[in-house]
């Protein structure tokens, strides 16, 4: 149970929260401002949480900085996708625009939930320096590496690209998907992502105390769940029914097929493909 535990947590949250923000992110645009204002709320709890138990290293103070990362995680998600914070470019790229070009009308698009990122990073960093429980910290960074990989990936070119994910108000990220059974990239993030997962399962497998266990549990959870959100781009399969209840807020249902989700790691690759721009 000492394994089993953290990993079921973190899954759990995995899962929940993409769908959660797909939901709230179907929603008429005159609910953003409360969707906001409560994601804000959160995040500031989470910033709370991750100051008061970076100092602990009790099981309860894993779960703590946890799920504050998560709660800190969504507003990045909530504030992009809901237009809040995106970037300097709202429109597609004209017919013809390509290669490092077309790259740097993708960042632009993205510059200001970029530097967001880089701001909690920060603030996360400050918060738990030097401090005995650094799993908020990690769980961020992973949380990082799963985003930006998967956009990246989305760019270059992917199978399953999950443009009816989209929002219609960021209807313009479209311009910004490649379609491709793979690029040159994918196999290097899979493969990283699988080498720092089995490095993360040896560590949480030779852990003597619970508070260890529970970090490098989670740590690898989240990991194993990037490599999944990773496939979820290129293999021919109907993973996106995990999250068809969030769908029910839409004005309009949501056709299904052999396209797929991923989780709000990259909050869920199903929008995060969508984030490549």
């Amino acid at each position: 149970m000492a394994y089993v535990l953290p990993a079921i947590f973190a899954l759990f949250v995995w899962w929940f929260a993409t769908g959660a923000i797909i939901w709230l992110d179907g929603l008429p645009k005159h609910t953003f401002k409360w969707s906001m204002a409560g994601a804000t709320l959160l995040a500031l709890a989470g910033l709370y949480g991750l100051s008061t138990s970076a100092g602990g290293s009790e099981l309860w103070d894993t779960y703590v900085a946890f799920a504050s990362v998560m709660a800190v995680w969504g507003w990045v998600e909530i504030s992009f996708y809901m237009g809040w914070v995106t970037g300097l470019q709202k429109h597609r790229c004209p017919h013809g625009c390509s290669g490092w070009r077309h790259f740097g009308h993708a960042l632009r698009a993205n510059v200001w939930h970029e530097l967001a990122i880089v701001g909690f990073l920060s603030a996360i960093a400050w918060l738990t320096w030097d401090a005995p429980n650094q799993i908020g910290l990690w769980t961020f960074i992973v949380l990082w590496w799963m985003h930006e990989s998967a956009r990246l990936n989305v760019f270059l070119g992917v199978r399953n690209l999950n443009e009816h994910f989209v929002p219609d108000h960021l209807d313009f990220l479209k311009g910004f998907l490649r379609k491709a059974d793979m690029n040159l990239l994918f196999p290097v993030s899979v493969t990283v992502s699988t080498i720092v997962c089995t490095l993360l399962v040896v560590a949480a497998a030779s852990a003597t105390t619970p508070f260890e266990q529970a970090n490098y549990t989670l740590l690898a959870t989240m990991m194993a769940l990037a490599i999944l959100e990773h496939w979820f781009l290129i293999l021919p399969l109907p993973f996106e029914r995990l999250w068809s209840w969030s769908l029910g807020s839409r004005k309009e249902p949501t056709r299904t097929g052999p396209n797929v989700a991923a989780g709000v790691a990259s909050m869920p690759i199903a929008l995060a493909s969508a984030n490549n721009k």
